[in-house]
């Protein structure tokens, strides 16, 4: 079966840094857009950034100069590397991706979540 798996979450102090990863297995073809959302305690999700199979990525702006994604094709797997952390980052960082299975053919695939929490 076709699974996401993220890691690298943890509990960090503010102005630390963070690098999420999440790697697709199974069968599958090949994935286009990859992307990593932010869901904040009692809030829901929002997208952090977004890599396309190619590897042209965009970031949202209130991060931009703090977060960059990244992505191996090859072992279709993207990162995100969190730099200079506040507490407002806290919460859990989903991973999703559009791909093409054996089977079930086009589908958007979602991790279980990492969690990151930013103490003072």
């Amino acid at each position: 079966q076709v699974e996401l798996v993220e890691s690298g979450g943890g509990l960090v102090q503010a102005g630390g840094s963070l690098r999420l990863s999440c790697v697709a297995s199974g069968n599958i073809i090949v994935v286009n857009t990859m992307r990593w959302y932010h869901r904040p305690p009692g809030q829901e999700r929002e997208l952090v950034a977004s890599i396309d199979e190619d590897g042209y990525a965009n970031i949202e702006d209130h991060v931009e100069d703090r977060f960059i994604i990244t992505r191996d094709k090859e072992k279709n797997a993207v990162f995100l590397q969190m730099n200079d952390l506040k507490m407002e980052d806290t919460g859990t960082y989903y991973c999703q991706a559009d791909l093409w299975a054996i089977e079930g053919g086009y589908s958007n695939l979602w991790g279980q979540g990492t969690q990151v929490t930013v103490s003072s």
